[in-house]
């Protein structure tokens, strides 16, 4: 017989046992949607309140500590019952489960990670059956656990959580609330076979010429002599080799073609090229002919390497990325769960965020350790969108332990997701946790990095067998990925925290020495993988959490501080807004000012370290990953995107950064004496940086225009232009001199204040502006913005009438300029977070307008 798949998704209620509040002993309630958890239904039965509004969270926190089941009846036909092979199969189960099945216990789980296939022909009956699943409390699990094997250190939630091989923002992060789900949080089905495919391995290995050896390896349930037969076919879906008439004569078979280069289309990251899809088709049959099984798997062609050579002038080694002989600077997000429910999250939701990391000219995405491996569909849709993926393995900011059940489970959990990731072109890199070797650091573990032959399983960071000895060896036998340790990681045996080799954590803006962010040229890495500035989301996604209630509705509220879970995060906002803005504290005034602060922070990270990408041998800064693109709960965190898919303004202040072209300026200040034996009289003037930046492959000419203006001081400018050829791929200085005209020089420390703004643009040789940056004076608290700068905002409809087109002008520098509506509803915008100068009007775009007047907010504007 061939092989069938059903689900078993329908009929299922759920209940507490020994009931409660809510849920009353013996009470069976109806499942609304499967898979699930716990929450999402007695959310959709009305029977809690919603935990993502004030102060909700603590009021649920019960569920999480007790005891629920699952059950369902469902049928089975004679056929499946006499079938050769019955199995039952469960994706996921959340966490603790226990399987009956007619009342006889086929399985027990402990990893949230980890599928289970379960044979039951024997305990499967013709006519009805029942399935029972029962679940305990994780929490109440991992002390015991703990009790047992010991207390370890950890970051962010309960220390318990280091024991449990379950996504560890369930316990609370510093960005997430505390809500242990629990359930059956993937499908659950029922297969009859004679045999089935249980593997494929494609391995499409391209060389250097672009040419491919294409290795396709499968394995089926049983030693059943069978014939196979293997075809390739292209992203239309026409087969362009194969291979038939394969004979099995055990449980293992593979298949191997050859295609020279220019015969396939090569996989790109998006900007680079094409993303173009292959397939492969299995066929077992019998030796009749009927068929046994068929099973197809997409992949594409690619050759990706991690490079980290000697550098020329600077000590270390590069860390970057080469995709098809092609280093290119990655530009990217970390990814964190999209929501503290998972079975909420659609196919549909997963393409709005990843489309939008790609209309914000971001290449490549970071899934966090402290969350999931991903679902299929997300990884499908990198690949399709051209997203090179980061993977992180699921260990997050803790000591973990390395007992042989852990490291057990571990192993199972590490071959099925790399075997499920495998094949996705997007996959570039797996690392093996996050930051696990910073708090080894911080709390001064046993760590000799230049010990590479130790077991370290008896030492006080047990955890590094897990790191450098199990999951490398997964890897390597499983797949062609590149292994990095972990995230940081240094390696050539330096610390996380060294700048000049592997990725970085840069953290010392908002966390460690709090440093300002004008100083990130100095806070760089070779690939910084993490780092970041707090924002406030959209003020509609603040007034959800409210739930209505005015009376919390001010930045120190307590609401307000439940939705932020950052530790010290009023002095962290306080410290860099006071440092830098005159602003306000009504609510709406500190969503903007946080808001520019953040867009401001994160567009200097990004313009100040591609400067450092600068040619072969030169890639002294290779990637940034932005901490972080989403959130999983309305709430004020680090996120460019707010939970409800509301772009921050800082999401397009970097998608600026991150265009093809662009052009940047630094000023520095330089200090002169004319008599060196007085520190009484001296001249400080500006000094003038100015670079362009060419992510294509191809060398770009373009005219730099720079126009000086000065804010106080009407209808005054300076300008001057100089043609310049930017090379492929990477970095050129453009210009370098005195400050901006207007500044002008000043002869004492705390002297009148810089008053120029300076927007550098490169233009095409059509006069199309290729790339605007505008740089001001700095701290802008110090600016006296005048009172009428002149804004117009004109409105027409697009062509196409799907949108609105607001051209906007001013007749004064205006900085930081965030556009609004009135209303619940938000409009969707083209562009945020706005300059705009004298002479240089801007067009953005904007969905669901509605007829609506567009309001502007900007530095200077009054409401401070």
């Amino acid at each position: 017989m061939a092989h069938v798949t059903r689900e078993l998704h329908d009929g299922w209620t759920f209940t507490q046992v020994g009931g409660g509040e809510v849920v009353k002993d013996g009470e069976w309630l109806p499942v609304q949607s499967f898979p699930t958890t716990v929450h999402v239904e007695l959310l959709k039965l009305q029977r809690i309140p919603d935990p993502f509004v004030g102060l909700h969270e603590w009021n649920v926190q019960w569920i999480g500590e007790a005891e629920w089941v699952f059950k369902t009846r469902f049928p089975a036909s004679e056929g499946e019952v006499d079938a050769q092979n019955v199995d039952l199969v469960f994706d996921g189960l959340d966490t603790f489960a226990a399987v009956e099945l007619n009342g006889h216990l086929i399985l027990n789980t402990e990893n949230q990670f980890v599928s289970h296939r379960v044979p039951v022909k024997n305990h499967l009956k013709e006519g009805e059956n029942e399935l029972v699943l029962t679940f305990a409390s994780a929490f109440r699990k991992g002390r015991e656990i703990e009790q047992q094997h010991g207390k370890l250190n950890l970051w962010n939630g309960d220390s318990s959580r280091l024991h449990v091989r379950k996504a560890q923002y369930n316990y609370g992060w510093d960005w997430g609330p505390v809500l242990m789900t629990v359930g059956p949080w993937k499908p659950i089905r029922l297969e009859t076979y004679n045999v089935r495919i249980a593997d494929i391995d494609i391995r499409p290995r391209v060389n250097e010429q672009l040419g491919a050896n294409l290795d396709v390896t499968f394995e089926l349930s049983s030693n059943t002599q069978s014939i196979a037969s293997v075809s390739v076919r292209d992203p239309e879906g026409k087969v362009i080799i194969g291979q038939s008439n394969i004979t099995i004569k055990s449980e293992r078979a593979d298949a191997h073609f050859k295609l020279s280069a220019g015969v396939l289309d090569l996989w790109y990251p998006v900007g680079y090229g094409k993303q173009p899809i292959y397939s492969v088709e299995i066929q077992i049959t019998d030796k009749d002919g009927d068929l046994l099984d068929r099973k197809s798997q997409r992949f594409a062609f690619r050759r990706v390497r991690v490079v980290q050579d000697e550098l020329v002038d600077q000590e270390g080694r590069t860390f970057l990325f080469e995709v098809n002989n092609v280093r290119m600077f990655c530009g990217g997000s970390n990814w964190i769960p999209a929501d503290s429910f998972l079975t909420r999250l659609t196919p549909d939701k997963y393409r709005a965020w990843l489309q939008l990391l790609v209309n914000g000219n971001q290449n490549m995405i970071r899934v966090w350790g402290g969350g999931i491996y991903e679902a299929d569909a997300f990884y499908d849709i990198c690949d399709e969108l051209g997203i090179m993926v980061w993977q992180d393995f699921m260990f997050g900011c803790g000591q973990y332990p390395a007992y042989d059940s852990f490291t057990k489970s571990v192993e199972i959990e590490a071959e099925q997701n790399v075997k499920r990731l495998r094949h996705h072109p997007s996959v570039v890199i797996f690392a093996g946790n996050n930051e696990d070797y910073q708090i080894a650091e911080s709390l001064k573990l046993e760590l000799d990095y230049e010990d590479e032959k130790s077991d370290f399983r008896k030492t006080n960071f047990p955890a590094r067998y897990i790191y450098e000895r199990l999951l490398p060896s997964v890897v390597e036998r499983l797949c062609d990925i590149h292994y990095h340790r972990s995230s940081p990681y240094s390696g050539f045996g330096k610390p996380t925290t060294d700048r000049n080799y592997g990725d970085l954590h840069q953290w010392n803006v908002w966390h460690g020495s709090q440093e300002p962010w004008h100083n990130w040229d100095k806070l760089a890495g070779r690939f910084v993988s993490e780092f970041g500035m707090e924002g406030y989301p959209d003020i509609r996604t603040v007034d959800y959490w409210l739930g209505g209630d005015r009376s919390e509705r001010y930045p120190q509220s307590r609401s307000m501080c439940n939705h932020n879970k950052a530790d010290g995060f009023e002095r962290r906002l306080e410290l860099y807004l006071v440092e830098n803005f005159e602003h306000a504290f009504d609510i709406e005034s500190y969503v903007y000012y946080t808001q520019i602060m953040q867009a401001e922070t994160l567009a200097s990270a990004y313009r100040l370290w591609r400067r450092n990408w600068k040619g072969k041998g030169r890639e002294y800064t290779a990637g940034a990953l932005v901490w972080q693109i989403n959130d999983c709960w309305p709430v004020t965190s680090w996120a460019i995107v707010d939970y409800f898919l509301r772009p921050k303004p800082a999401y397009f202040a970097i998608k600026r950064e991150l265009a093809r072209y662009t052009v940047g300026m630094a000023r520095t200040e330089r200090k002169t004496f004319p008599d060196p034996l007085s520190a009484a009289t001296f001249t400080i003037e500006s000094v003038l940086a100015i670079w362009g930046t060419n992510s294509t492959l191809e060398p770009k000419r373009a005219v730099l225009e720079v126009t000086a203006f000065d804010v106080e001081v009407a209808d005054w400018r300076e300008r001057f232009v100089k043609t310049s050829c930017s090379r492929r791929t990477r970095r050129r200085r453009l210009w370098e001199g005195g400050g901006c005209p207007a500044s002008g020089a000043h002869e004492a420390e705390r002297g009148p204040t810089e008053r120029s703004s300076c927007p550098p643009g490169l233009l095409d040789a059509d006069g199309t502006v290729l790339g605007r940056y505008s740089n001001w004076p700095e701290p802008y608290k110090y600016i006296h913005f005048p009172a009428d700068v002149g804004l117009q905002i004109v409105v027409t409809p697009d062509a196409d009438g799907t949108r609105d087109r607001a051209e906007l002008s001013a007749a004064r520098p205006i900085k930081g300029m965030v556009l609004d509506v009135d209303g619940p509803d938000d409009a969707r915008w083209s562009d945020q977070a706005i300059d705009l100068v004298p002479g240089d009007p801007q067009v953005v775009f904007v969905e669901g307008l509605a007829g609506r007047k567009i309001r502007a907010r900007y530095l200077g504007d009054g409401s401070a």
